[in-house]
């Protein structure tokens, strides 16, 4: 319960204040948040060391500081969905490879837009909606019931479809069916149904459902990511869609199809380590 009042609180204040202002509260916080939970600090911490291939502490500590800000704010624009407006997005949200979406969707086999827990991908959803596109997200369940209903209903309000994560097969099926956009994040998996792949070089668990929705629909694969710049704007960067070459072997393509996605967001990752919001051992 006392999770749900936390996050009703932090979302009157997020309308109420203005945003820049709300930023900055949100920023102190998750300071204080850094400081004070070691834990927290120590899983992003270790999970860092992989992507910035460093054992410099200091490095790392001050990337890890800046994941427990850039985590904040994405909270502060998440509990905003409600002021969301075309406008907003025309104003503050650069377009990069618009075009790649547009010639999947004209294909009618559905699209998959497939990114990572990095940048703000609720915001990047909520975009996506707002040009215009039909939206489908596969979401994980919160275990409070409370905190899981508030959260599907932030997201209902930017127009995004929820998929639940426990009856998302059939319900995927059906939107790439439909020719809509749908969302899939591809760096963790949560149901422990996934393939063991290299990760930053790493044993890791990640996700099929890309590769094997892809496989049996047809659906174009485009790497999809919301980047915050350090002005506060973002771009939004529809990337050439995944191709490969069949073997006609089911597993060998799922493969082949993980190994690209994987190139791609390690990339992103690479690239932008203070926006990658991975809060549990990567690893374990």
């Amino acid at each position: 319960m006392y999770q749900f009042i936390i996050y009703k609180i932090a979302q009157l204040l997020s309308l109420f204040l203005p945003l820049k202002a709300g930023y900055a509260i949100a920023a102190f916080l998750a300071r204080c948040q850094f400081y004070f939970s070691r834990k927290d600090r120590k899983m992003v911490s270790d999970n860092l060391k992989a992507v910035l291939d460093t054992r410099d502490e200091a490095a790392i500590r001050k990337v890890a500081k800046e994941v427990f800000v850039n985590f904040a704010k994405y909270l502060v624009d998440f509990f905003r969905f409600s002021k969301l407006t075309k406008e907003y997005i025309a104003k503050n949200v650069k377009l990069i490879g618009r075009d790649n979406l547009d010639a999947a969707i004209k294909r009618k086999k559905g699209v998959i837009l497939l990114t990572a827990h990095i940048g703000n991908y609720e915001l990047g959803g909520a975009a996506v909606s707002l040009l215009g596109y039909t939206f489908n997200a596969v979401a994980l369940d919160h275990k409070n019931k409370l905190v899981n209903n508030f959260f599907i209903r932030q997201r209902q309000t930017a127009n995004i479809n929820v998929i639940p994560l426990g009856m998302a097969l059939k319900r995927c099926y059906a939107c790439l069916k439909r020719g809509e956009a749908l969302a899939l994040l591809g760096d963790r998996d949560f149901l422990n149904h996934g393939l063991k792949m290299k990760f930053f070089g790493k044993d890791s668990l990640i996700p099929k459902g890309t590769a094997v929705l892809s496989l049996r629909t047809a659906a174009s694969i485009i790497p999809t990511f919301f980047i915050r710049m350090p002005d506060d704007t973002f771009e939004l960067t529809f990337e050439r869609p995944i191709t490969y070459s069949a073997t006609g072997g089911t597993d060998e393509d799922t493969q082949l199809i993980m190994k690209k996605g994987i190139e791609v967001m390690e990339r992103y990752i690479k690239r932008y380590p203070s926006q990658w919001y991975m809060f549990r051992n990567f690893w374990a």
